[in-house]
């Protein structure tokens, strides 16, 4: 699937967009392809290839694989648990696993907030919310509604008004 890819966008781009994968990216494609087959339940698999209802539980049963193996966050640094991946190992890893049937990680911990506490949180905050966020024991979600504007944060208007001093 890969190498469709590369070979498309190497149509589109011509010679301005050539990925060649090195020996090293060779192996960790076997190595990602290797894992998802061996610890990938079948049925949350089967239930992702079909197109149907993926349930919470099916998600944490991957998830807690990923924690185990140290894949649950690629974009963290590794001194907090992360994978640390290069953007094309994680572009192996999401062509692998969703052509095996993967169900996506709610990206709302993992994606939004880690990150945002790596930055800037404090120790204790780090400290408290992160392995659990890392493990998959915590979930996180992402809610804001404005008046006149739902979600959409782009149609926000915002006005001041003077009031005294």
């Amino acid at each position: 699937m890969l190498a469709l890819i590369v070979k498309l966008l190497n149509v589109y781009y011509g010679e301005y967009m050539q990925i060649q994968l090195t020996d090293r990216d060779k192996k960790f494609q076997d190595e990602v392809r290797d894992f998802v087959r061996g610890k990938l339940p079948k049925d949350v698999a089967q239930k992702v290839l079909e197109h149907r209802f993926v349930e919470k539980e099916d998600v944490n049963r991957w998830h807690t694989a990923l924690f185990k193996r140290g894949w649950a966050a690629p974009n963290w640094p590794s001194n907090l648990g992360g994978s640390q991946w290069t953007a094309l190992q994680q572009h192996i890893f999401d062509d692998i696993s969703s052509m095996l049937g993967a169900p996506r990680l709610s990206p709302f911990g993992i994606s939004m907030i880690g990150p945002v506490l790596i930055e800037f949180g404090s120790d204790y905050q780090k400290n408290r919310f992160l392995p659990k966020i890392l493990s998959g024991e915590e979930w996180w979600c992402q809610g804001y509604s404005e008046p006149g504007s739902g979600s959409d944060l782009a149609s926000l208007r915002t006005q001041a008004e003077l009031r005294g001093d």
